[in-house]
Formats: C-alpha cells, structure tokens, sequence
C-alpha cells in the first residue's frame, strides 16, 4: 500500500459557507481529521495534491498529513464531490494505525477477454464493482482482478472465485456474484400481439377505408367531404367562408 505525505492547513472557527466557497476558490479542499479517540481537527488542503496522492496510492492509499509539524496518519474515508464539475468539495480523513486491522472497500477491475462475449455475442454484467475487506493498513490491495479470460455464455464468477491476497480478509457472501455473461434477449415484435389481444380489431381495420390517400376537400376534424355533399354553411342560407360573430 503506498504511503504518501500531504502538508494540510488547520481552519480555525465554524466553517460558514462564505468561508467554505473562499478555500475552493483558492483551489483548496476544506476536510476534517477524526477517529482514533481523538478530537476531530478542521483542515483544508490542497486539491491539486489530493487528487495527485488518489492517482498515485489509489482510493485506500495511506495518507501521513503534516499539520504544522504534527503528522496524523489517515485514510480518505469520503470524498464528497461536485455533481457537475466532478471537482472534490470536501474530504473526510480517518485516523488509523498501522497495526489496527481497518475496514475498506476495494475496486474490482475486470481483466481479460470473455469468449462467450467475444464470440457468442454475450453481454457481460457487472454486479459487484467494489469488495468489503478488512486488513491491516499497509495490506489492503489498491485493486483486486477479476479475470473473465473462461467465462462462456451463461458462466459467472462469484466471490469466492476472486484471488485475494492471503492477510485480506474477505467481508462480503462468497456466494454473491461479481460478473456473469449472459445471452442478449432478441427483440419481440409488439404490434401482432397487442392486435390480438383485442378481439375484431384485425377484421375493423381491415374494413376501414385508408381516408389519408384519398384526394379532395377535409372538414376541420380532417374527414374528407364527398363531391356531392354541400357545405353546411351553404344550406342554412350561409356565405361559404365566413364566421357568426359572437
């Protein structure tokens, strides 16, 4: 597990939302150190850095912050972020110790090719993408593989089926699935089922004549109006064209 060394800042007072917006617009992260039967400490951070320490030791990476020459040893437990920028907007640190055994959650990475994906036309289907585990700080794996490399349609791996390594304990069912290749249901035609269902539709349709490609004059509903037939207006005694005012 990498172990990496961030230098935060400590915040002083209530963190009001003017005060808040102020650190973001600095790029800077507004945090809070707790746990380990020790008051909770107000920081901030930079975002930069933050996130650079993530890509580097991973979601579950050790972190040592130096606050002024005081070093908390942690790990991010939340990271809140921003739902349309993506950008971190808060952190939560919880303080370990490296001989504690913690609770984490593991990213799953798939890894290899399914035959049954590749040649049969199946679709892979991802129930689990994070594992529960509990280990020591420094033995909690960045990632776990999940190698698809045997699965046939209608196969499936499950957790007991993952290598994990031999100090990481395992919290979830064994039997729970990960993955499982699954064959792509064929689309059903609708439209003779539901004429079915009703019984004389197919027979009225067929008696009903196609109005929309015949030629000549429609009423406002769009009726057509045979040849023979006057206008209404014309057989109250009415001017064609023109409208009752009210």
């Amino acid at each position: 597990m990498e172990e990496i060394k961030l230098v935060v800042e400590k915040r002083e007072g209530a963190g009001t939302k003017k005060a808040l917006a102020a650190l973001r617009a600095q790029a800077k992260v507004p945090a809070v150190i707790y746990g380990g039967a020790k008051p909770a400490i107000q920081v901030a951070l930079s975002e930069k850095e933050l996130l650079a320490a993530r890509k580097k030791g991973g979601v579950n990476a050790i972190l040592h912050l130096d606050i002024g020459g005081r070093v908390e040893t942690v790990i991010v437990k939340e990271l809140q972020r921003h739902p349309v920028t993506d950008r971190p907007v808060h952190a939560d640190f919880q303080r370990i110790s490296m001989t504690q055994k913690i609770e984490a959650r593991v990213p799953l990475h798939i890894g290899g090719e399914s035959p049954g994906v590749k040649n049969n036309e199946g679709t892979l289907v991802h129930d689990l993408r994070e594992l529960r585990v509990r280990a020591l700080p420094a033995k909690i794996p960045q990632s776990i593989l999940v190698d698809i490399s045997r699965l046939e349609i209608n196969m499936h791996l499950s957790v007991k089926d993952l290598v994990v390594p031999p100090d990481v304990e395992v919290l979830d069912e064994p039997e729970r699935m990960v993955v499982s290749v699954t064959v792509a249901k064929e689309e059903v035609a609708e439209a003779p089922a539901a004429a079915a269902a009703v019984p004389g539709a197919e027979a009225a349709a067929a008696a009903e004549p196609e109005v929309a490609s015949t030629k000549g004059k429609k009423d406002e509903e769009g009726k057509v109006i045979p040849k023979e037939a006057k206008p209404a207006a014309a057989e109250k005694g009415k001017e064609p064209g023109k409208k009752e005012g009210k």
